[in-house]
């Protein structure tokens, strides 16, 4: 049986046709993170809003998510998205009434994802990773709807690269305080009291809020005393996202 499994292996590792699909991938991944660069290194600055793709128009959390949307955009800020529908098109619908670009990340999947039509810039991407980091390298900020797992992934995704220096430190706000709540609970009492595998100052990494103003209040008033530019430290720690 482990003499079967070897050949197998080896087998599949010489395969001529196998080895030059994933050398061209690594080309397309390349053509990704490129074009990704190059269309929004001069939109400044940046608020990525993430949360759920189910919500209609008629929902509550869809129409906040556009208000904020328009909130910040009139204040300057452009706003990024995963440029599909329910949050996503309310944050580029909101920004996109507003003077600020707005900006889709869309994401080719099995059940096609159709790009909303409030996109000032759009890119399309094949690998969840290379859009990740174009979520996380342009950011001035994060705001989190409601949402689900790919959501939940997102914010993990946040505030773990900035919890182990990844990444610089960025407002992190999650809207919605009957919805995250109780996974604020979860984090406190079983992640940072019994199991203790969170510090008590990785608590303040992220805020809680419930309106469009206190997102925008809060964004800044944690820039008040410094630049939405990276520095050069935080522009070399970005690098090696």
């Amino acid at each position: 049986m482990k003499h079967n499994i070897h050949n197998r292996l080896h087998q599949d590792s010489s395969d001529p046709m196998a080895l030059s699909r994933e050398s061209w991938r690594v080309f397309q991944i390349m053509t990704e993170f490129v074009e990704g660069f190059e269309r929004l290194s001069n939109i400044s600055p940046t608020v990525t809003i993430f949360g759920s793709a189910r919500f209609p128009p008629e929902h509550p959390y869809y129409q906040l998510t556009e208000e904020i949307g328009r909130s910040l955009s009139e204040s300057g800020f452009s706003v990024v998205s995963g440029g599909g529908p329910g949050i996503m098109e309310a944050a580029n619908k909101g920004c996109f009434a507003g003077p600020s670009p707005s900006v889709g990340l869309n994401i080719q999947l099995p059940h096609e994802q159709s790009g909303n039509p409030y996109q000032d810039i759009s890119l399309s991407f094949r690998h969840f990773f290379a859009r990740k980091v174009m979520f996380v390298k342009h950011a001035s900020a994060y705001v989190v709807l409601p949402g689900g797992f790919g959501t939940l992934d997102e914010l993990a995704e946040i505030l773990t690269l900035v919890q182990t220096g990844k990444t610089r430190k960025i407002p992190i706000i999650l809207v919605g305080s009957d919805f995250w709540q109780g996974f604020i609970d979860w984090v406190q009492v079983s992640m940072r009291d019994a199991q203790k595998t969170i510090s008590p100052e990785d608590m303040d990494l992220f805020q809680m809020v419930d309106d469009a103003q206190s997102v925008v209040d809060l964004i800044f008033s944690y820039y008040e005393r410094r630049s939405f530019e990276p520095s050069a430290e935080e522009r070399d720690m970005l690098s090696y996202l």
